[in-house]
């Protein structure tokens, strides 16, 4: 595995920890207005629940360790943080990445490609699989498939212009903006960019088709659900 890949997979697993329960830090909102870049939600046209995830490195950058290069912002029902026969919770959660340049990893032992909408994708991908619980699984045995799964949507992700993906065109700050797309058993997944970011999103219960994006003016209208 190299940096990049150690970098992205490192990137997911906190992504998966924040979505799967585990505890976030009191000062959530402090790391989202750390960032260097501009957060991204759903636009206007959403009305419902909106609520914090987490924001978060990667690899860190010369000079400034734990800068801030992803964060995830959740519309709707939290997914089930534990297993549930059917689970019905509707939502849809964007995740905004940073533009990134190639740059040496944390620990000064190789460099890291520059971000892409394939970062957004996999980030995307892999927090749709931490919130989704196969009814034929137990416990024990949803780590294994969590790996492979993760393994497969890394793989998806690395291959946007794949037969896997399809075009898809949603507004973003009301301006039209192309987004690969795909769906599977699970939700869906979708990644692009934005105006000074990469954009990712997945879902479940909210159609894909019916979502815009917008620049987030006010993050302490996630803090009120």
């Amino acid at each position: 595995m190299d940096a990049t890949t150690s970098s992205a997979v490192g990137t997911a697993e906190a992504v998966v920890g924040a979505q799967a329960g585990r505890a976030v830090p009191a000062d959530q909102l402090a790391s989202y207005l750390a960032a260097d870049f501009p957060w991204y939600g759903l636009d206007d046209g959403w009305t419902g629940r909106r609520w914090l995830m987490r924001a978060g490195s990667g690899a860190g950058r010369a000079g400034q360790r734990g800068a801030i290069d992803y964060g995830t912002l959740g519309h709707g029902e939290e997914p089930a943080r534990a297993y549930e026969p059917r689970d019905v919770r509707r939502f849809a959660v964007v995740v905004t990445v940073a533009r990134r340049d190639v740059r040496r990893s944390s620990d000064n032992t190789g460099t890291l490609e520059a971000t892409s909408a394939s970062s957004a994708a996999w980030l995307a991908g892999s927090g749709l699989l931490a919130n989704t619980w196969p009814g034929q699984l137990d416990r024990s045995l949803r780590q294994k498939w969590l790996d492979q799964q993760t393994a497969l949507a890394w793989d998806l992700a690395d291959d946007l212009d794949g037969s896997d993906w399809s075009s898809l065109t949603l507004p973003v700050n009301g301006l039209p903006q192309p987004f690969r797309y795909r769906e599977s058993e699970y939700g869906w997944v979708l990644a692009g960019e934005a105006p000074g970011v990469l954009l990712g999103a997945y879902g479940r219960g909210v159609s894909a088709y019916g979502v815009g994006f917008s620049t987030v003016p006010d993050l302490t209208t996630y803090t009120r659900g």
